[in-house]
């Protein structure tokens, strides 16, 4: 029977465990924090949950212009609705406990040893958790990331945090500084921006999440900026100083910004050092991600990596993709390697933004040839009688084959829509085949098949 040790027990770790345990494979599991990690007691689910509060508060505060009233309140206003965060927090910790938990019983069913403690790596085959040892025929490296701490703005848990800190705090934060203006910190700033704090959010560039599509992000901004949010673009935090009550930001420039907290959102760095890795033969690239291959090898025999410790798309899905190619790869079966191109992801801010395939900035700069269509949400039918009216569908495709290339969607449940073109881009579909598909009327999706429609190739007859 082969034998896998999975150092890290997120998606990474436990989604291979998993498959391992499936396919007839003695596994165990080493993690610090327990099953899930920090995927689910820290960062995703707990962000995602405090996130579906801000999102019902906010559907409150547009209310009004569906006819709904509430007493105490003037037009667009709620009167007596508040969010009370000890409730929200308590919520937060206990749904991820849970979450752990389910996973935790999952593993157990299947056979699986996870055992608490801090793995090691003695050699390639050998892991070291406290004063236990653990060989086995493989060893697949999860060990995740932690929050990038900048200097000079040292989290102290109480007004200068990471965002694995703010679910300790007692109330809400009256004014709040978001440092980084990346895919974290504009979910944060977003979520406590419609639960009633006056944010502001300090970009270092010229808008905020420069890596993602231009036009979802204009749409964001524009948003935020609507509900009150103070958006400072080409502003880099150098510093930030505790002022008893408060905090004070210093940026680059010399300017300041003044709020009651700050909340650190300036990237991740991988848990790989002092573990063993180098020792072993495992090979770090320079910012100290583990290297490895479309099937999730490292450099040393017998090592594999997955999730964030590899700086591949910081993802849960490929997390847990790159866990079960490793072991797929490693017993022997059939497997496909990682193709970051069909990758579907989401930003869950409100309206969400999701992403699947090429990207418009490929196509802009002439990489990638393709036609374009994009759809306004304000002309669907469903969007109206909701009023989303921010918001766009875009779709991607091959101008001679009609092939399916990409998509963005920003609307409501955006990473729920996204699936529908997802679908078509791993299966290689075409823009005519998802026109021929029925969507329900009146819906959001409708507009994924409007938009197939317009790009469908005109027929021309001799």
């Amino acid at each position: 029977m082969t034998s896998i040790v999975i150092v890290g027990g997120g998606p990474g770790g436990y989604e291979a465990a998993l498959v391992a345990a499936q396919l007839g494979a003695q596994v165990t599991v080493v993690e610090q924090d327990g099953p899930g990690g920090a995927c689910v007691l820290t960062d995703c689910v707990p962000s995602k949950t405090m996130i579906a509060t801000s999102v019902r508060k906010q559907a409150l505060m547009d209310a009004a212009s569906l006819g709904v009233r509430f007493d105490g309140g003037a037009d667009g206003e709620v009167g007596g609705v508040h969010v009370d965060l000890p409730l929200v927090n308590q919520r937060v910790k206990e749904l991820a406990q849970a979450q752990s938990a389910d996973i935790a019983a999952r593993l157990v069913a299947e056979g699986v040893e996870v055992v608490r403690g801090t793995g090691r790596l003695r050699d390639h085959r050998t892991v070291e958790v406290g004063d236990r040892v653990v060989e086995a025929d493989t060893v697949i490296l999860a060990t995740g990331a932690t929050p990038r701490i900048l200097p000079g703005a040292e989290p102290d848990g109480e007004r200068i945090l990471t965002w694995r800190q703010l679910y300790d705090l007692d109330e809400l934060p009256e004014r709040l500084i978001v440092v980084g203006s990346g895919v974290t910190g504009a979910e944060f700033a977003g979520a406590y921006q419609s639960c009633g704090s006056q944010v502001t959010l300090v970009s270092s560039r010229d808008r905020m999440m420069p890596n993602e599509d231009a036009d979802a992000a204009e749409v964001l901004e524009e948003v935020y900026r609507r509900r009150g949010m103070d958006v400072m673009g080409r502003s880099r935090a150098q510093y930030v100083k505790r002022t008893g009550d408060g905090v004070v930001v210093t940026l680059e420039d010399g300017r300041t910004a003044e709020g009651t907290h700050c909340l650190m959102t300036v990237g991740m760095i991988p848990n790989t050092r002092g573990i063993g890795l180098e020792e072993a033969g495992v090979r770090l690239d320079r910012n100290g991600f583990i290297e490895v291959d479309k099937v999730s090898r490292t450099s040393a025999p017998g090592v594999y990596a997955a999730g964030d410790c590899t700086g591949i798309l910081m993802l849960a899905s490929v997390a847990a993709m790159q866990g079960r190619i490793a072991v797929w790869h490693t017993l022997g079966e059939a497997v496909q390697p990682l193709r970051l191109g069909t990758v579907a992801s989401a930003i869950f801010t409100d309206p969400e933004i999701a992403t699947v395939g090429v990207s418009h900035r490929q196509i802009e700069s002439g990489e990638v040839e393709a036609n374009v269509v994009k759809l306004p949400l304000g002309t669907n039918a469903r969007a109206k009688m909701q009023a989303f009216d921010d918001g766009f569908i875009k779709l991607f495709c091959r101008p001679h084959t009609g092939i399916i290339l990409g998509g963005v969607v920003v609307a409501p449940r955006a990473s729920e829509l996204i699936l529908g073109v997802s679908v078509a881009v791993q299966q290689r579909l075409t823009v005519d085949q998802i026109a021929h598909t029925f969507a329900v009327y009146p819906s959001l999706s409708g507009s994924i098949t409007e938009a197939a429609r317009r790009l469908m190739q005109p027929i021309t007859t001799i």
